[in-house]
């Protein structure tokens, strides 16, 4: 997810807090577009995996909105010195601040996990099964002072993932293949599935964009794979680069036990509020809906039901809903005025 709904970029971009880095590991993890051709597993596969991966232990989800509030919050900048690598009149700031966003951030997650390598990072190196919401939290503070934070702070936050990224490396037992959480690759890997995740969401159940804005989001996009190592002449800057990419990638995708535990925590997770619980289950039933059809086949979930405009309306009232609770958080209302008062003033250029 993201901020759950502060509505901010990328989910488990990366093992930060505002101030120090905690210095564990790195959530850097992706995400993948709505139609390139089938991949490798079946659904058949999925379920047995589901059946016969190993225990885990979970903590449960109890002050979700709050923390994710909190980080919200606190980084949104109060007196930035500059708009930032994108700016208030920028593509990227409205599919950030669209309703669809904690939809975008949960289907990021469910395709992500889906690569062998960057699962391993995540099950190996991240603290995301004892303290799930604190990692979303974290996340949530790196990836709104990429987007909404000055140059300067970005590039700080970035420079310190990066760091962080240089102690990730591992040995997937999977398929026993090395990997390093600063391979380009697979930063790339999370940058691109981040990019098609908000493009695919905000056109189910957000507003979506014009094909203009489309290309342009992309285009905006590749700083911020930029900012943490990734050369420019491997970033997708179109949507048809994207698709072209996704397309390459989908070999190399594999449907691991963690992958299975992992997403099936995200989808029902234990200890949430009451009135919040309630909520999830439309969200829950977006973000299956959203996925493409070969990451709903890896996962063994049967094919959705078509999206009525009834049920989109649903939906997007759940998510309503879920950005008042959001919003009624401290600081969340102000953060959201000062966002406000700059994207109007630029409008206004």
């Amino acid at each position: 997810m993201t901020e759950l709904n502060g509505r901010g970029a990328e989910p488990f971009a990366a093992d930060w807090t505002p101030g120090e880095p905690k210095g564990r590991g790195a959530d850097w993890t992706a995400f993948v577009p709505a139609d390139p051709p089938q991949g490798r597993r079946r659904s058949d596969e999925g379920r047995r995996r589901l059946e016969s991966g190993p225990e885990a232990s979970w903590e449960n989800t109890a002050g979700l909105v709050e923390r994710s509030a909190a980080a919200y919050a606190a980084a949104v900048p109060v007196t930035p010195q500059d708009d930032g690598f994108f700016g208030p009149a920028s593509v990227t700031w409205r599919v950030s601040a669209d309703l669809s966003a904690p939809v975008a951030g949960l289907r990021a997650l469910m395709v992500q996990a889906l690569h062998p390598l960057a699962m391993a990072g995540v099950d190996q190196h991240s603290d995301w099964r004892t303290d799930p919401v604190g990692r979303l939290a974290a996340t949530s503070a790196y990836e709104v002072t990429v987007t909404f934070g000055d140059r300067a702070s970005a590039r700080r936050v970035a420079a310190r993932v990066k760091a962080i990224h240089e102690r990730v490396r591992g040995v997937d037992t999977v398929t026993g293949l090395p990997y390093a959480a600063g391979d380009p690759a697979l930063l790339l890997w999370v940058h691109a599935g981040l990019v098609d995740s908000g493009l695919a969401a905000s056109a189910l159940f957000g507003t979506p964009l014009t094909a203009a804005d489309a290309d342009a989001y992309v285009a905006e996009m590749t700083v911020a794979a930029e900012l943490l190592g990734v050369p420019r002449e491997m970033i997708p800057d179109s949507v048809a680069a994207l698709k072209r990419y996704f397309a390459a990638v989908l070999p190399d995708l594999d449907c691991t036990p963690a992958a299975v535990q992992s997403m099936g925590y995200l989808l029902d997770p234990p200890g949430l509020d009451e009135d919040i619980a309630e909520l999830w289950q439309d969200i829950r039933d977006a973000v299956v809906t959203a996925l493409p059809d070969w990451a709903r086949d890896m996962y063994g979930y049967p094919a959705p039901p078509p999206l009525t405009a009834g049920r989109r309306t649903e939906i997007r009232q759940a998510l309503g809903v879920l950005d008042a609770v959001f919003l009624g958080e401290p600081g969340v209302l102000e953060a959201r005025q000062r966002l406000a008062v700059r994207m109007r003033s630029a409008g206004k250029k």
